[in-house]
This record gives structure tokens, sequence and C-alpha cells, in this order.
């Protein structure tokens, strides 16, 4: 677990709630955590602090969905109180805990909807984050929970620069593009070997677009030089080449691209007004 993730629920169950927790019991019996779920979901009026203290009694038995059901309670029983708002959040952290990022994520929505202005609502926001991002699928499969998670960790960075939570995401944000542009590389390939050049460039194009800090953009050079020499447009190969050699020069997909000019005995040569060139000029 992240360790800005563990830091706030310390925080948020140790910190200013010490009275509260003050009655709590640590319990570690096997029949404590096989009774947990069905303890947690009877309805029983209690007070804050006992709701609590059976939260943290879950946390402690790494039960995770009952810890989520039980301070759930505290907006249930004690609406509108400090202590309800803060639950929410714990709640949306014990849903993640227990891979029910679907619960994790409308809870960190309804507490960003209710409490805008909380000091507390970065670590919403990167709960939603990171509940979308442990939701990335291989690149053989839709990728609309990777784009998601792309758009909500930009959020975080965006929205809460001098966090924690935004130097979390910012590394996730590189694996994201990473993910999505071996999406883009994944299908440009297909396209490739069924001689559909028109269709590998454009997935090609859009790597070299929008994910030339990755580390498929070797790669898509040398298959931009593939796929424009095999329609006959040399300049654009020798562009693709050229650019290709001048960032990564002893990789060997420049030395694949090389070789293919060879076959016309042409050689990487740039055209400044080729996308390719521009493209790589508007990031230098």
């Amino acid at each position: 677990m992240p360790t800005s993730v563990s830091a706030f629920l310390r925080a948020a169950l140790l910190g200013s709630s010490l009275t509260l927790l003050a009655g709590c019991s640590i319990f570690d019996s096997d029949n404590e955590k096989n009774n947990a779920n069905k303890d947690a979901a009877a309805y029983q009026e209690r007070s804050v602090e006992q709701i609590y203290a059976d939260g943290w009694r879950m946390i402690n038995l790494g039960n995770w969905e009952a810890c989520a059901g039980t301070f759930n309670e505290v907006d249930r029983q004690h609406p509108y109180s400090v202590w309800a708002r803060r639950a929410m959040l714990i709640s949306a952290f014990c849903s993640y805990q227990a891979n029910d990022y679907t619960s994790a994520i409308s809870t960190a929505d309804n507490y960003i909807s209710l409490h805008p202005g909380s000091r507390e609502v970065a670590y919403a926001f990167y709960i939603k984050a990171i509940s979308l991002y442990e939701q990335i699928v291989d690149v053989g499969r839709d990728q609309s929970n990777t784009e998601g998670a792309l758009v909500a960790l930009q959020d975080v960075v965006q929205r809460f620069p001098d966090t924690e939570y935004a130097r979390d995401a910012t590394l996730k944000i590189d694996l994201t593009n990473d993910h999505l542009a071996g999406k883009e590389m994944a299908v440009g390939r297909y396209y490739l070997t069924r001689g559909d050049y028109i269709g590998a460039i454009n997935r090609f194009r859009t790597v070299v677009d929008q994910y030339q800090t990755t580390p498929q953009i070797a790669e898509a050079l040398q298959r931009l030089t593939e796929a424009y020499y095999s329609l006959g447009l040399n300049s654009e190969a020798q562009t693709a080449a050229a650019v290709l050699g001048r960032n990564y020069p002893g990789s060997g997909w420049y030395q694949s691209a090389y070789n293919i000019l060879r076959g016309r005995n042409l050689k990487p040569m740039e055209d400044r007004g080729s996308w390719i060139s521009q493209a790589f000029r508007k990031i230098m």
C-alpha cells in the first residue's frame, strides 16, 4: 500500500480521535474474524465512540469489507458530524483495501461532492484515482479504466501539487501513459501485419504525438519507417528514421529502420516540414 495511504489512515483514526478510541480492544481470535462481517451487518444503535472502536477492531483483524460497513454506520447514525465526514474517508480506504473499487470510488465521489472545501478532500481525490489505477487491464482489452485513471491521477497532481498524493500520482501517470501507448502499439502492429498501413500509421502517430516520454516511442518511429516505406512514401520513411537516429542513435530500432531504407538505397534524412519532425520539435 502507498505510504501516503497508510499515513492518512493513522492520522484519521489516531490523530484527533484518540479520545474516541480509548476504549478500543484488539481482537485476534479466529472466531472474532469469522463473525466480524455478521456483526458489522447487524444494525445496532451505537455511539460514535463505539462505532469507531468497532471499526478499529475490524482494521486490526484485516477485515476490510466489514470495516467499510462499520464506518458507514457513522453517517447513518450520526449524520452531519465531523466524525461522519471523517468516517466516510476511512470507509473509502477500507473499500479500496478490500478491492471493492466501485464502492471506494463511489464513497470518494460522495465525499468530494459534499465536502469540496475540506482539508482532507485531497485524499478523496487520491483514493478515487488509485482505485481506478488498480483496475487497469492488459493492453489486449478495453482501456476505458486506464483512461479514467489517467484523468483522475492528473486531477490529483493539478489540484494538490505540493502533496505526497501528487508525488505518488505523478509516478502512476508515467506508468499509465506507458500502458496506453502499449495499447496503441499493439493495435498498430496488428494492422501492420495485415498490410493496413494507413491504420498502422494512425496508431503509431498517436504514440508519437501523445506519448513521447514513454519507452514505446523508439519502436513507434521504426514502425512508421516500415509503414511509410511499404506505401512508397520515401520522404516520410526517411524522416521517421532520421528522427529516430537523432534521439535514439544506439538503439536496435534505429538499426532496423536504417536497414529498411537500404532496400532502396535510401538513408535517413529529415524533412523539417514533416509532421514527425514538427512533433518532436514541439517538445524540445
